[in-house]
């Protein structure tokens, strides 16, 4: 095949481990989102992808585009916020580094003021107060900010989310080209998180990501065709991969799994993934000696599964959480409990077939935990609060979102824990205002939800007042919270976020 800009012959296509390597063109300019990376814990609010939109080359190159003045931090929002004129192009976060940027001397402004426009210590400080979008942005200002934001140190805790159409340009005769991703490389991302890509795009990756081999220390692959063979090109040639994420990958087996597990994984996450089942679970309990995290939501994994997890795994293994593993039952608990008792951290939402019994065995196995999620567990009842309460003394965090049995007088068995930081009670329909009475003494509280909770009157939730330390208070579709209600809280809840 030739190509039709120069007629020069490409290569042929090269084997590599069973995949087919499509030869790598001359970068180009893609589009990427960034997803500010939050605690896992934090599940009640997700921030859906997006590409942020910044200026094109065109518009930063505009003479009337106003420089900021650094005398009026307002300035440099007002300049975030400028949109294009008609017919400028959006580009997305991988700027090509190539581009064109105007230098310090063609910046607009007296000589003094340019100097302090580009003096990188006031810079250095400024650039903190902006937003991952705002500072994509601002870097297409000048080489002066460029430069300055494109260090490392603004990057951190933000993943790169890169979808299989933002990884080719289309060229005018109809061929593709890999984008440049030097401009992650700068700033020096050390995850990504991939979506809809096959085998062969995760070896363009690792070829054209200069961190790839060694720097990259996280890869989430969601809704992607990989394969056994592609699963195990990436973790041989990733050496540095240690948290990795499949979901919603259905073209991967167990045997997969044998293959390209390595012992260097310490967390990994697998939901959504129709070929995972209890043999998935063997593969990783012996081949993941330092698995710290698990995240597992896989509806085939049964009781058998939990009891594969081998003794090294119980003293690391601090983090274990089971989301919609239907067939769980309370003689799996039993077995966790036994494989891993250095929990801190358990999330059995959706496991619906556990009961109090199961409760029951956590709470008197597991004393470490600091968070439990028994959100969708429609068989717990006020006694498994009992049990909770009675055994838990170091729980900062309780989930019972759709916990539809769950009374006052559950209630009142928590009002007794004193590190309970985080509660949440969404659609929790049989809570009244009398049980949010119980909840009153509790000053270790910072975030309480009662999202949903249709019993909830004006009256109960105003006594909420009395919580004084309360940093954020959920009421969304809470019939009884009122325009009224919230001035209120306004009023006499100065420092709480409440969410209507």
């Amino acid at each position: 095949m030739s190509n039709p800009r120069n007629g020069d012959t490409k290569p042929p296509c090269l084997p590599r481990n069973g995949l087919v390597k499509i030869p790598t063109q001359a970068n180009g300019l893609g589009s990427a989102s960034i997803t500010k990376g939050t605690p896992a814990v934090k599940n009640r609010l997700c921030q859906p992808s997006s590409v942020p939109a910044i200026l094109s080359p065109a518009l930063a190159h505009r003479s009337d585009l106003p420089i900021p003045s650094l005398a009026s931090p307002l300035s440099l929002a007002t300049l975030a916020s400028v949109s294009s004129p008609p017919g400028a192009s959006l580009v997305g976060l991988n700027a090509s580094e190539g581009s064109e940027q105007p230098s310090p001397e063609q910046l607009p402004g007296s000589p003094s003021e340019r100097q302090l426009a580009v003096d990188e210590k006031i810079l250095n400080r400024l650039f903190w107060y902006f937003s991952a979008c705002e500072k994509c942005v601002l870097a297409q200002v000048c080489k002066a900010w460029r430069r300055v934001l494109y260090q490392p140190k603004f990057w951190v805790g933000l993943t790169p989310v890169l979808h299989t159409k933002e990884l080719y340009n289309v060229l005018p005769g109809g061929e593709k080209e890999f984008v440049s991703l030097q401009g992650f490389a700068v700033r020096g991302f050390d995850g990504f998180c991939l979506v809809g890509v096959s085998d062969l795009d995760i070896c363009e990756f690792i070829d054209n990501y200069p961190l790839s081999k060694k720097g990259v220390k996280s890869m989430s692959l969601k809704r992607s065709t990989i394969t056994d063979a592609g699963l195990e090109v990436m973790l041989e040639q990733m050496q540095g991969v240690v948290r990795l994420e499949l979901s919603g990958c259905n073209d991967f087996t167990e045997a997969g799994l044998w293959s390209s597990l390595n012992a260097r994984i310490t967390a990994l996450s697998v939901s959504d993934c129709i070929n995972v089942a209890d043999d998935a679970i063997a593969a990783i309990s012996q081949l993941l000696p330092n698995l710290t995290e698990l995240n597992l939501q896989a509806y085939h994994v049964t009781d058998t599964a939990l009891a594969y997890f081998t003794a090294k795994q119980g003293y690391t293994t601090h983090t274990l959480r089971l989301n919609s593993c239907w067939e769980i039952t309370n003689h799996g608990v039993v077995n966790m409990v036994h494989s891993l008792p250095n929990l801190s951290v358990l999330s059995l939402s959706g496991c619906s077939k556990v009961t109090d019994d199961g409760v029951e065995l956590v709470a008197e196995n597991l004393r470490k935990l600091r968070s439990l999620d028994l959100s969708w567990c429609p068989r717990i009842t006020d006694m498994a609060l009992e049990y909770i309460a009675c055994d838990l003394h170091k729980l900062e965090e309780l989930v019972l979102d759709r916990c539809v049995r769950i009374t006052d007088t559950g209630l009142s068995y928590l009002s007794t824990m004193s590190s309970l930081r985080s509660l949440y009670l969404r659609w929790c329909c049989q809570v009244q205002d009398f049980g949010l009475k119980h909840l009153l003494g509790m000053g270790s509280l910072r975030l309480l939800s009662l999202a949903g909770c249709p019993l909830l009157t004006t009256t109960g939730l105003s006594g909420l007042v009395q919580l004084q330390e309360l940093e954020e208070l959920e009421l969304t579709n809470c019939p009884g919270a009122t325009p009224e209600l919230f001035k209120y809280f306004s009023q006499h809840l100065p420092c709480c976020m409440v969410i209507e």
